[in-house]
């Protein structure tokens, strides 16, 4: 059971750690140090609660019909690829974080509306968590899903608190762009290997 554990652990990092609105948004308020428990811990409430609502309901759906398993497969991979893709592009675009020009929050309600909108507002979370870790979660025998399920939810706590809360640390390294081009470079690899691995499962 734990290798089902690792390996939801393992597909969740390849997916959440893409730099994307949510992941900037978490970057930034740790740089700042601004509302970051509260941001954190709605990231990783929100995470979990789409990842369970996949493999309890979308994965148990796609499991039934085998032809919506095999275009979960291929419009995952594609969405991997897509993913991968666009990370080694940003490798040679990545530009430094300026901090500096991101307006203080002024409410707790303020950033809880701001971490809400960049979670739930963006189609790909959805495809990302209840729909391709649903499909990959539904595939595992027995209590396989859940313990997928439990290996996605534990990456996000890691990621998120991770990211909040040592986000302060790296202000100085990312002041520069060679930094975003190494975690794009690692991000863009981990999203195509990933994809291999998809397609020859």
């Amino acid at each position: 059971m734990f290798s089902y554990f690792l390996k939801g652990l393992a597909m969740s990092a390849g997916l959440i750690m893409a730099i994307g609105a949510q992941n900037a948004h978490v970057l930034r308020a740790g740089l700042r140090r601004q509302h970051v428990v509260l941001t954190v811990l709605a990231c990783i409430v929100c995470e979990a609660l789409l990842i369970m609502s996949g493999v309890t309901g979308i994965g148990g759906l796609i499991q039934q019909y085998p032809w919506l398993l095999i275009l979960a497969k291929w419009g995952g991979a594609a969405c991997m690829i897509f993913y991968g893709v666009r990370a080694w592009r940003a490798v040679f675009h990545a530009q430094a974080m300026d901090v500096s020009q991101i307006p203080a929050l002024p409410a707790r309600s303020q950033a809880l509306g701001s971490v809400l909108a960049v979670t739930l507002l963006n189609p790909h979370v959805y495809l990302d968590t209840v729909i391709l870790l649903g499909a990959i979660a539904s595939q595992q025998p027995g209590d396989g899903p859940y313990w997928f399920a439990a290996g996605a939810i534990t990456n996000a706590l890691l990621w998120f608190s991770c990211l909040g809360f040592a986000a302060h640390l790296l202000a100085p390294a990312f002041a520069r762009p060679r930094a975003w081009q190494y975690l794009e470079a690692v991000t863009g690899s981990v999203m195509l290997l990933m994809a291999l691995n998809l397609l020859t499962e």
